[in-house]
């Protein structure tokens, strides 16, 4: 019986041996060829992917992307990012190529966690599906409808402070922040205007954010997991409110609203995306009207909040603005286009620590890139800190100096914290609004000091105050 064990126990290890070599093996022949980018896959499956997260949460995530370019002398290195082989392009020369070849070399790719936290029931391509997004965006993010979107964003925002700011001591921001983002995306996005329902979704997305960039390990306790069950609970909530809409839709209540605009639109063939599809892509929506925007609010307060000479300046400009308005009177289009200093200093701040630190692709045809070759099926990386923070686009870029974004403003691919070319954030001008909106109302109602002095932003996934930046207030006087 002993020995039976015994050999049960030597196949065993046999095979753990044969599956870890074969893994190994795997591994090492997707770096076969000579003429790839210098650099290391690092482990089988993980590669570098926990130093990549590592840096960001250390508040370093520029440290993976210039230790690297230092050490091989070269803007294009590879790795193994997510469990894929992978070329990082850094510097303008990089964000150019890559902006510039959408659909000829290289198409956008998520991470596996990404897509099973997001299961599509489509059959066509995610690429496919993204290209309509784009368009259901767009027409709802056109000039005209933006210009009517400002006075209800304003609105939200004085109901915002008035709930969650006023007649207090201390407050902690990014939270708050993603209250205010939230409520914006779930007003406009669904119609959603009640704080109590909106509220349901908060802690199941904050989950959901924080686990979509992880390593797809699918455990209890991990993040992924989390992000898993979090988007569950979200959907649920989301099918809810769509059957509900398909209802008012029938009876000649229409909101005019994303949601609505992907119930009653059909494809080239007549026909409508079912509701679960529905759901993912508003759950995608609201993640993007959502974190980005509040990540960039919080580190401007936080900016604000160091820098008096910075606050004074755009403390000017915005009471300029506050004291043409009547009683009760919201902020419109007019008056977002006078707040170009406080639009700098957002964009400094964005240049510093951008919300999203970069975007992955994927190559759909072999090229050669500053005499390397890149194997199609290979996954790329583009990094918004390889310019932002290099001192040959942004001479000492540790300084904070919002007269970079005057007159031309920076060179062309250089400042890229909404992406570039045709795939560039079609939400920037949406983004803009909220985010001057929100500085508008917080600057006419307080000053306000640091609890945390040395407090350092760092990335999970999205640029944030570790300790969430909690924060003094002192009312105006006047």
């Amino acid at each position: 019986m002993e020995y039976f064990h015994l050999t049960l126990l030597l196949l065993f290890i046999l095979l753990i041996t044969f599956s870890l070599s074969l893994l190994l093996y795997k591994h090492m022949s997707q770096y076969k060829n000579h003429n790839l980018p210098p650099g290391k896959p690092g482990l089988p499956y993980v590669g570098e992917s926990l130093e990549f997260l590592s840096t960001g949460r250390k508040g370093h995530p520029e440290k993976f992307v210039f230790d690297r370019t230092t050490k091989y002398s070269s803007n294009v290195f590879k790795t193994n990012l997510f469990g894929h082989p992978m070329s990082v392009f850094c510097g303008a020369e990089g964000n150019k190529f890559i902006f510039s070849k959408e659909d000829k070399l290289v198409v956008s790719w998520w991470p596996d966690s990404v897509n099973k936290v997001f299961p599509s029931s489509l059959k066509s391509s995610s690429i496919e599906e993204a290209k309509k997004m784009r368009k259901f965006i767009s027409q709802f993010l056109k000039p005209d409808a933006l210009q009517r979107y400002v006075g209800i964003m304003d609105s939200i925002a004085q109901r915002h402070f008035a709930s969650g700011w006023e007649n207090k001591d201390e407050v902690v921001v990014y939270p708050l922040a993603k209250n205010y983002t939230f409520w914006i995306a779930c007003r406009l996005f669904l119609s959603l205007e009640d704080p109590n329902h909106i509220a349901k979704f908060a802690d199941p997305f904050q989950y959901l954010v924080s686990g979509i960039l992880s390593i797809p390990i699918d455990l209890p306790g991990t993040p992924f997991r989390r992000a898993i069950n979090s988007s569950k609970l979200i959907r649920k909530e989301l099918l809810g409110i769509i059957r509900q809409r398909k209802v008012d839709l029938a009876e000649g209540n229409a909101s005019d609203d994303i949601l609505s605009h992907m119930l009653i639109t059909s494809d080239e063939n007549g026909e409508f995306m079912n509701e679960m599809d529905i759901a993912d892509k508003i759950i995608g929506l609201l993640i993007g009207g959502y974190d980005t925007a509040s990540s960039a609010c919080t580190s401007i307060v936080k900016y604000l909040a160091e820098l008096p000479h910075i606050f004074q300046g755009v403390y000017k400009e915005q009471m300029e603005i506050a004291k043409r308005k009547g009683k009760g009177e919201m902020l419109n289009w007019e008056d977002i286009q006078k707040m170009k200093y406080s639009w700098n200093v957002a964009c400094e701040v964005m240049r510093v620590a951008p919300p999203l630190q970069g975007a992955f692709r994927e190559v759909i045809n072999e090229f050669n890139f500053n005499g390397f070759f890149i194997p199609k099926g290979w996954k790329l990386y583009w990094s918004a800190n390889s310019t932002h923070k290099c001192s040959e686009y942004f001479p000492e870029p540790e300084n904070f100096d919002p007269s970079r974004f005057e007159g031309k403003g920076p060179k062309p691919y250089t400042y890229v914290p909404f992406g570039g070319g045709p795939r560039m954030c079609p939400g920037k001008e949406y983004a803009r609004l909220e985010i001057l909106v929100f500085m508008h109302n917080l600057i006419k109602r307080f000053t306000f000091q640091k609890i945390i002095p040395d407090e350092k932003i760092i990335v999970n996934p999205f640029s944030a105050p570790a300790k969430e930046l909690p924060l003094r207030l002192f009312p105006h006087k006047d």
